[in-house]
């Protein structure tokens, strides 16, 4: 199992360059590329609104996400309470272990710390790995987001027991 842990400034380069490997599957449907992986490419500013945790094996950084909770900023297709998950990453040689499953329960632990009721994130369906991934932990589609260069992408929330 890997090892969760707070985002700390000196993983920034690490964390960046991780969104950037983990999405590069994707470029040929992002009609704009170079713009959304230079927004990929900066996860680690997300520590400014949210709280980034990383998971690491034997010491190398190999997956992280950014837990959003309520109230904080986000956009305006969720609700501002709900706590949400953004650019859950996993590095290409390290998927299947589990590491983006261990992630995804750390944001729900921190939603229900924080007292929320409901936990959303947003994804493209083409992102089946994740996407059935969260599907299995509860999430259900609620609404669409926009497109994202020319990507659909939806609104999933989890309810949250107590």
């Amino acid at each position: 199992m890997p090892v969760i842990r707070e985002f700390l400034p000196s993983d920034s380069t690490h964390v960046n360059a991780l969104a950037a490997q983990a999405f590069e599957q994707f470029k040929d449907a992002y009609y704009d590329w170079p713009a959304f992986l230079a927004k990929i490419g900066n996860m680690s500013a997300l520590a400014d609104v949210g709280e980034v945790i990383v998971a690491e094996v034997e010491g190398q950084i190999v997956g992280a996400v950014a837990y959003v909770g309520p109230g904080a900023p986000k956009a305006e297709f969720f609700r501002p309470e709900w706590p949400i998950m953004r650019m859950l990453v996993v590095a290409p040689t390290s998927r299947g272990q589990g590491i983006g499953r261990a992630l995804a329960q750390e944001c729900l632990r921190r939603a229900k710390r924080d007292g929320a009721s409901a936990f959303a994130l947003h994804t493209s369906e083409f992102m089946q790995v994740a996407l059935s991934m969260y599907q299995r932990i509860g999430f259900k589609l609620v609404s669409r987001a926009p497109a994202i260069h020319g990507v659909e992408y939806g609104v999933y929330v989890k309810e949250l027991d107590d």
